[in-house]
């Protein structure tokens, strides 16, 4: 693909992706005519297409032409439609039972046998009034303070806008303890510290009983800020606390385990016209080495597989998983039209921007994230991925959001794409970050960990990408920081999902 214009992923597309940005009146491989200036990344028509006909890009409907639209033509808002909504793509997914095969990595084994690939002291809140004393005693952890622990990665607080002013039972209620329970759990924490106000709706106490935690002294301490004696105190007893779980904490070291043991949040759905071509089926042939090794992945974002759910459903283990997923589609068109939204808004203006048309261009590159192999199970948002290999996780498509709830769920690496660009990581679980285009890449070298724009220049191909993030997935697990980690970025994306109405 070296030195082209342009690339048809699909002999069926009417339209081919850009590669670099088009002249008016250049002609192009097959004979058309560029009639505007087209942005690299954008959609080019590359045959005819009269009003109301299908626009096929990877083989797929993405939309229908709002009009005539000839040869040449710039393929996008002003004149391809959403049309066809759930369901749209045509089930034609590749289905792959992966050959079994061996990998190991460098990791914490905790006493109940559950491995770590980082080892954090967490300070978890259940209310935000909390969140002032979190992030208080978390930060009297400095790297100096810290420096007589080594193995310890850092103290982190991780605060939210809720735990008060909600229902006392429901979905929303429901989804914090899930989250907050998850992350007390998590292998990544040697140990956590959860602080409440002590009168909020989300009592520590029912958290507890509703979720089977043990409150040990060890693994998990609780503090009330009223019981305390306020913020100073509560500040100075939290401080207290995490000094008392640090000598703990800090006994542990790295050993080599079997990949099995990794668990990795698939995030962002496909954000440039670039994403289904490169970094997002890249990503999708890592996972599939991740469960050939024995190890899960978890797909989310259910609004931004809208459309091309069938693809997913195609895989479905059993009819059970096939209809979980089409349950969680449904819930999501009644609950977009609720408050007056519907799924094909999710195309931001950044992926506007980058070519991405309709909700359903931008689903097939979202589903590209998962690979080949079946799907095995649905789970509720934030819940224990238990099933092996591929599961599907209801989230939002709010990237903080979801990959909150993947690492709650077990994820203990996030792998997330961007065409855009992203400033965004993860703690406890550290995120690997890969580029959809090489000018991407450049430009934010600080923030990208692998380029995928490479697979367009001809200097990879998809089975070497896919080689070298699942490489990567490796090295991170055994400890190599990402360019996030580097940066110091993640404490600050922890974001529950929580519906439901402010009270």
């Amino acid at each position: 693909m070296s030195g082209a214009a342009i690339l048809r992923a699909h002999a069926a597309d009417g339209v081919a992706t850009a590669l670099r940005p088009l002249a008016a009146g250049e002609v192009l491989a097959g004979g058309a005519t560029v009639q505007t200036a087209i942005a690299a990344g954008h959609k080019v028509a590359v045959q005819a297409m009269a009003a109301g006909q299908p626009v096929i890009k990877l083989g797929q409907m993405i939309g229908v032409a709002r009009c005539a639209i000839a040869p040449g033509d710039h393929v996008h808002v002003h004149n391809l439609a959403f049309a066809g909504g759930a369901g749209a793509a045509q089930a034609a997914s590749r289905i792959t039972e992966v050959a079994p095969r061996s990998a190991s990595f460098s990791g914490i084994v905790r006493a109940d046998g559950r491995v770590a690939t980082r080892n954090f002291i967490g300070i978890l809140t259940s209310v935000n009034c909390s969140a002032t004393v979190a992030r208080r005693v978390a930060d009297h952890f400095t790297p100096d303070r810290l420096a007589a622990f080594p193995a310890i990665d850092g103290v982190a607080a991780f605060t939210h806008s809720s735990g008060c002013g909600m229902a006392k039972a429901g979905q929303g209620i429901d989804n914090l303890r899930r989250t907050i329970a998850g992350y007390a759990r998590h292998p990544n924490f040697a140990a956590v510290l959860i602080i409440g106000l002590g009168c909020e709706v989300n009592q520590i106490a029912a958290l507890v009983d509703r979720e089977g935690l043990t409150v040990d002294g060890q693994t998990i301490r609780t503090l009330d800020i009223q019981q305390a004696g306020g913020t100073r105190a509560a500040i100075d007893a939290g401080i207290a606390a995490v000094s008392a779980l640090l000598p703990a904490a800090n006994a542990v070291q790295r050993e080599p385990v079997s990949a099995a043991h990794l668990t990795v949040g698939l995030q962002c759905g496909a954000s440039d016209g670039y994403s289904a071509l490169t970094a997002n089926p890249a990503l999708g042939r890592a996972a599939d080495l991740v469960v050939a090794a024995g190890g899960r992945v978890i797909l989310s974002e259910t609004p931004e597989v809208f459309g091309a759910e069938n693809l997913l459903i195609e895989r479905a283990r059993n009819a059970a998983v096939a209809d979980a997923l089409r349950q969680r589609l449904a819930w999501w068109q009644d609950y977009a039209a609720g408050h007056g939204a519907d799924l094909d808004n999710n195309p931001s203006p950044g992926n506007i921007a980058g070519g991405i048309t309709t909700i359903l261009e931008k689903s097939l590159g979202a589903v590209a994230k998962s690979g080949t192999s079946p799907l095995n199970a649905v789970v509720d948002y934030a819940a224990p991925v238990t099933a092996p290999g591929f599961s599907f996780m209801d989230t939002p498509g709010y990237d903080p959001c979801s990959a909150t709830g993947q690492i709650a769920g077990g994820a203990n690496l996030i792998a997330f794409t961007t065409g855009r660009g992203s400033v965004f990581g993860s703690v406890p679980a550290p995120t690997l970050k890969l580029a959809s285009n090489s000018a991407l890449a450049a430009r934010m070298a600080d923030d990208i960990d692998i380029d995928c724009g490479r697979l367009i220049t001809g200097a990879a191909t998809l089975d070497m990408l896919g080689e070298e993030i699942f490489s990567a997935m490796l090295a991170l697990a055994s400890g190599q920081r990402s360019r996030s980690e580097e940066l110091g970025i993640g404490d600050s994306e922890f974001v529950p999902w929580v519906p439901g109405a402010a009270m």
